[in-house]
């Protein structure tokens, strides 16, 4: 828990977007007052894409309580957002907030501290009731290379599975000025590579006036802020990629050629029960047809594992979708019901066979990355530096290198890998 010295301690579970807002989170709570409490606050910004996520939250608020027993403790996020009595009930935590409650600096001062009743600890709201997305400014991500800026929040869909958007809401996207200003910012201060990040990012400025896509969006930034020096896309909805989109992927080499997947299975029966608006097909042509605009890009996607009703022959499509995409960065998920979803009233898989499958698919991922690994050796990449020894190639891949800072790119020759890694030396070293 880094900041406890700080009289702060933010504790971030979940996606890149919970990662960002915890940066926002803490300048609110330091501009509340919270780092002047006498034995400081702990803030935990819940997860609840799995019960396995909010069981962790709970397990470490426990931990946090018996090494802080002086500490407030706050605790926001999905997981406060759609189970917040559950949170409520716990003698560990001081204060419950929403998602869009945990972003306003007044949210936090609902503590006996500040002479409020400490009778009422739940501060959630009706997220459905929030309308628009503000563009909060964040000077510096701590502790990464990269910063992470929020282009879009919430989703209008409903797949059968997901508890997400009772956490976070209908789609609401960043004005576009907006987005362009905080990259400017982070530019400034040194970062080299952007992150954009939403909930359902591809489904970016439906609610804007003209209604422009994520394509328009990214070419604007690349053209309007020539500092940013690399610009990745967290995970996208293949269905709904635009053509301007395609076609930065195919001509703007700032834009990262790594794209993360939102698959969630290869087989179309349980793609159709997952109320997912794609085919098996439509994604093995969408993969085929970005490699062909782009060379060497690199794919991610996430995977269930045993969603209710699934087959041995519905898995095997989904196993066999790994080397039919050639998916490199492979995240499964062991399908685990979410109370309040439509899933979770279906026929569901005996948990051992959940679990076998999600090995098998992590077997799989796992040999699709060592073939990706084998194929990089003796090529030239472009590392950024993330940490001392550590960084990543524009394909997203970990590679060690001993050379260079955190921010830094590094133009390197592969050497070889681990079977985790690759391994790589600087370029002007090797000429040397």
């Amino acid at each position: 828990m880094s900041d406890i010295a700080k009289g702060i301690d933010i504790v971030t579970f979940g996606c890149r977007l919970n990662t960002y807002e915890s940066e926002v989170m803490r300048r609110e709570a330091e501009t509340a007052g919270l780092g002047a409490l006498k034995g400081g606050a702990v803030i935990f910004n819940t997860c609840a894409v799995t019960g396995e996520a909010v069981r962790q939250a709970r397990q470490a608020i426990r931990k946090a309580r018996r090494e802080n027993p002086q500490a407030r403790i706050i605790v926001t996020g999905c997981a406060a957002q759609t189970e917040p009595g559950s949170f409520t009930a716990m003698d560990e935590v001081d204060l419950v907030l929403g998602n869009e409650e945990k972003l306003k600096a007044h949210s936090y001062r609902a503590l006996p501290d500040f002479g409020v009743n400490d009778a009422e600890k739940a501060r959630v709201n009706d997220i459905f009731s929030v309308r628009e997305t503000a563009g909060h400014m964040v000077d510096a991500i701590e502790g990464r290379a990269r910063a992470f800026v929020q282009v879009q929040n919430g989703c209008d869909h409903r797949c059968t599975f997901c508890i997400i958007p009772y956490g976070r809401g209908n789609s609401r996207s960043v004005p576009m000025g907006a987005v362009v200003e905080q990259i400017k910012r982070l530019a400034g201060t040194g970062y080299a590579e952007i992150v954009l990040s939403g909930v359902d990012m591809t489904s970016y400025g439906a609610d804007l006036p003209g209604a422009p896509k994520l394509g328009r969006l990214v070419k604007t930034i690349l053209r309007e802020v020539a500092d940013v020096k690399r610009l990745r896309l967290s995970s996208i909805d293949s269905i709904e990629a635009d053509d301007d989109l395609l076609d930065a992927i195919a001509t703007e080499k700032r834009l990262m050629p790594h794209l993360h997947l939102s698959l969630q299975s290869g087989d179309d029966m349980i793609l159709k029960r997952m109320k997912r608006r794609h085919l098996r097909d439509q994604s093995i042509r969408f993969c085929e047809d970005v490699r062909k605009l782009r060379p060497g890009i690199v794919f991610g996607a996430d995977i269930i594992a045993g969603f209710p009703t699934e087959t041995e022959a519905m898995f095997e499509n989904s196993l066999g979708i790994v080397e039919e995409c050639g998916l490199t960065h492979l995240h499964v998920f062991p399908f685990s019901p979410r109370e309040g979803t439509p899933a979770a009233r279906m026929p569901q898989v005996r948990r051992e066979t959940v679990k076998r499958r999600a090995a098998r698919l992590r077997e799989a991922g796992e040999a699709a990355y060592r073939r990706h690994l084998d194929s990089m050796a003796g090529t030239s990449q472009s590392i950024l530096i993330e940490r001392d020894g550590l960084g990543r190639t524009e394909g997203f891949t970990l590679a060690a290198i001993r050379t260079g800072g955190p921010g830094d790119i590094v133009a390197a020759m592969v050497t070889g890998h681990d079977g985790a890694r690759l391994t790589a030396a600087p370029l002007a070293a090797r000429a040397a």
